[in-house]
C-alpha cells in the first residue's frame, strides 16, 4: 500500500471521533490501569499510615512548620524528610519491584486485549500473546523508570548548586532549572517512547517475537517514523495540557472555599483527578489508534 500524504496528526479529530464512537476500548484501558492503580493507592496509604505511627508528625516537626516564611519551611521540611526517608526507603524496597512486576502482567493482559478489540473493528483476527506484550511492558516501565531517575538526580543537581547553606538562594535560577529539565525530559519521553508503543503493535499485526518487533520499530523508516513521533509528541502536549486544565478545575473555587466547606474543595479536587486520569486513558487509545492507521499505511501486505 502506497503511503498517503497526510501528516501524523491531521486525522487526529477523527480518530477521537472513532475512538468516542467505541467506550469498549476505552473501558478496557480505564479498567486495566485502575485495576492496578486503586490497589496500589490503598496499599501506599496504609503503609504511610504505619510509617506515621512509628513516626508521628510531632516528633518530625511537620506540626511547627512555618508557613509564613518558605526558606525556614524548607528547612524544616528538609530535616522531616531526613527522618522520614529511612522508613520510606524500607518501604520501597520491597513495593516498587512488586509493584513493578504487577504492572507487566495486568498492563501486559490490558494492552493485548485493547489491541486485539482495537484490530478486530477492520476485521483482522490476532492471536492472544500476553507474554509477549509483557516483555515489552517492562521495557517500556525501564525506561521511564530511567526517565524518572534522570529527572531526580537532574533537579538535585538544581537544587544543590542554587539553594546552598553558605550563600543567598538563588530561586529564580532553580526554578528556571527545573522548569526546563522537566520539560527537556518530557520532550525527550515523548522522542523516544514511540518505539515501545508500536511494538506490540508489530507483535501481534506482523507475528513477530517481542526482541524482533522491538528492533524492527527503530527501522521502520524515515517517513513512518516521523509520523509515529509527531503523533507522540502531540500527545505530549496534550497531556500537559491535561494536567494544566485540571489544575483550573481544582483551583478555580478556592476562592469560594469558605462558603463551599472543605467537604466540598475534596468533591471538587477528586473530581478534577479523576478528568484527568479518565482524559488521559481516552488519549492513550487515541494515539494506539493512530500508529494502527500508519501502520496500515506502511506496512499492511497488499490485498491479494
Amino acid at each position: 500500500m502506497s503511503a498517503a500524504p497526510l501528516r501524523g496528526t491531521q486525522s487526529l479529530v477523527g480518530q477521537m471521533g472513532w475512538v468516542l464512537e467505541r467506550p469498549l476500548l476505552i473501558a478496557i484501558e480505564i479498567g486495566w490501569r485502575w485495576l492496578f492503580g486503586i490497589p496500589l493507592l490503598v496499599v501506599c496509604w496504609r503503609q504511610a499510615q504505619r510509617v506515621l505511627i512509628a513516626l508521628p508528625p510531632e516528633d518530625a516537626g511537620l506540626k511547627d512548620v512555618d508557613g509564613q516564611n518558605p526558606w525556614v519551611a524548607a528547612v524544616q521540611l528538609a530535616h522531616a524528610w531526613s527522618m522520614y526517608q529511612p522508613h520510606v526507603v524500607a518501604v520501597l524496597r520491597w513495593l516498587l519491584p512488586a509493584a513493578g512486576l504487577v504492572w507487566i502482567v495486568i498492563s501486559g493482559l490490558g494492552r493485548s486485549l485493547i489491541l486485539n478489540h482495537l484490530c478486530s473493528s477492520f476485521e483482522k483476527r490476532l492471536p492472544f500473546r500476553p507474554v509477549a506484550i509483557m516483555v515489552l511492558q517492562a521495557v517500556w516501565l525501564a525506561i521511564f523508570g530511567g526517565a524518572c531517575w534522570c529527572w531526580y538526580r537532574s533537579v538535585g543537581w538544581a537544587a544543590s548548586t542554587h539553594i546552598t547553606v553558605n550563600s543567598e538562594p538563588d530561586l529564580i535560577g532553580y526554578a528556571i532549572w527545573v522548569i526546563l529539565l522537566s520539560l527537556g525530559l518530557f520532550t525527550a519521553w515523548a522522542l523516544v517512547s514511540w518505539a515501545v508503543t508500536i511494538a506490540p503493535l508489530i507483535v501481534l499485526l506482523e507475528k513477530r517475537s517481542a526482541l524482533s518487533a522491538l528492533g524492527l520499530s527503530l527501522r521502520l523508516g524515515k517517513a513512518f517514523t516521523g509520523k509515529l513521533i509527531e503523533i507522540n509528541l502531540v500527545m505530549g502536549i496534550v497531556k500537559l495540557a491535561l494536567i494544566v486544565l485540571a489544575m483550573v478545575f481544582s483551583a478555580a473555587p478556592l476562592p469560594f472555599s469558605d462558603q463551599l466547606g472543605a467537604d466540598a474543595m475534596h468533591v471538587v479536587w477528586a473530581c478534577s483527578a479523576i478528568f484527568f486520569l479518565v482524559a488521559s486513558d481516552y488519549f492513550q487509545v487515541v494515539r494506539l489508534k493512530g500508529f494502527f492507521e500508519f501502520w496500515r499505511i506502511y506496512r499492511e501486505p497488499p490485498a491479494l
